[in-house]
């Protein structure tokens, strides 16, 4: 499972990602939303990394904010990770 700090600046769409050895490291945020029903909240970002294809790569984590700081953890749970699939296709039907 992957634990990281995580601050977010709304205003540059950027997201500071503090890994577990310290390293900072900026990422662009592309949506950040939450599911009612759970009230989970999740982030989808990118290190603007492309495939071979070409196709940038996207990450996708749960925003846990029960501390003081807010972590990023993964999805280990196929239907949760099913519902975050439905909307990044919707995201990709917009643009």
């Amino acid at each position: 499972m992957d634990n990281r700090e995580i601050e977010l600046e709304q205003d540059k769409q950027m997201m500071s990602i503090v890994g577990e050895d310290g390293n900072v490291e900026e990422v662009e945020v592309i949506i950040a939303f939450e599911f009612k029903d759970t009230k989970k909240e999740y982030v989808v970002y990118t290190r603007n990394e492309t495939d071979v294809n070409g196709n940038v790569t996207v990450y996708v984590s749960n925003v846990n904010k029960d501390g003081d700081t807010p972590t990023l953890l993964g999805i280990d749970n196929e239907e949760e990770w099913s519902r975050i699939k439905d909307v990044l296709r919707e995201l990709s039907k917009e643009d």
